[in-house]
This record gives structure tokens, sequence and C-alpha cells, in this order.
């Protein structure tokens, strides 16, 4: 039987040999035709579409539930209608705030691609670029997080529960690790 696994295991590694030849010779080949090189199509369209992209994840896996997916789950979260109304508010001004910072990162981004593609780029304009890029990400991400925050001012601790359960993040009836004592 032990025969049987080093034949196996020679067999996989053959295999995965054959593969690694046949791969990419870089992960990056095709990027280069972006027209905003650190961002791809559906980053761009997310940004602009004021998206969380997964900016909001320690408050939305931490009990803080998104406008959005409220929004998405309010009949089953059993939503008032001050409550729908309420969230929907928050989801009009998180986008009104996000989008334009969604902008101004692709238009930072093109920056700092144009600055490298046509040989301009220095050590300061390096520096203030990604300065600014930072910044920008920093308040597109606070951005997002704030307004889980005041998502969660919004419900009930069962509807709190019930999202998570809804989302995937906890079994049936448990717990979870969200926050306690808002509503």
């Amino acid at each position: 039987m032990p025969r049987t696994w080093i034949v196996i295991a020679a067999m996989l590694a053959a295999v995965g040999a054959a593969q690694a030849q046949h791969a990419s010779p870089t992960p990056y080949a095709g990027l280069e035709m972006r027209p905003v090189k650190a961002l791809s199509d559906q980053q761009i369209a997310d940004l602009r579409a004021g998206r969380g992209m997964g900016l909001a994840l320690p408050a939305e896996l931490n009990g803080y539930p998104g406008p959005v997916h409220v929004l998405e789950l309010g009949e089953k979260l059993a939503l008032t209608g001050e409550q729908r109304t309420r969230v929907e508010e928050l989801h009009a001004a998180m986008k009104a705030e996000t989008v334009p910072l969604g902008e101004r990162l692709i238009a930072q981004e093109a920056d700092l691609d144009r600055q490298f593609a046509t040989k301009s780029v220095t050590s300061a304009s390096l520096q203030a670029a990604t300065a600014d890029i930072g910044a920008t990400q920093g308040a597109l991400r606070g951005a997002h997080l704030r307004y889980h925050l005041s998502t969660l001012d919004m419900l009930t601790p069962e509807q709190v529960r019930r999202y998570g359960e809804l989302r995937g993040y906890q079994a049936s009836g448990g717990q979870g690790h969200g926050p306690k004592g808002h509503h």
C-alpha cells in the first residue's frame, strides 16, 4: 500500500510540473492593457457606483450591518417603514460621499500611472501621489465603515442577529459576535 501512495504522489508532482510549464510567465501578463494599471474594470465600476468592495469587512463581519444589505434583506428583517426610510437615507448619503471619493481615487491612480508611463515620475512626485492615494483610500474606507456603524443604530438586536444569520455569519439561533445594546 505505501508503494501506491508513492506512485500517486509522483504522478501528482508530474502533473503539477507540466501545468507550471504552461502557466503564464507572470501573473501580471495582460494587465498592461488596463486604462488604469492598478485598478481592474470591476474595481473602477465599483468605485464609481460607491460599492464597498470589502472595505467595511471589519464592521460587516463583526455584527455591524451595511445599509445596502439591510435594504436588500429588508423584508426578511421585517424593517418598519421608518427604518426603511432611515436606511435608504443613509444609503443615499453614503453614495453621495463615496462616489466622489471613488472618482478621486481613480483619477489619482490614473495620474500615478501616467507619471510612470511618461517616465516623468520623480521621488517627490511618487511620494506625493502615493500619500494622496493613501489618504483617499483611508477616507473611502472610513466612510463605508461609518455607515455600517450608523446602520446598526437603526436596527433592533433581533434584526442584527437575523441579519448575521441571513448573511451566513452565524448559525440560526446563534449569539454571534456582534455588538450588544444597539437599537
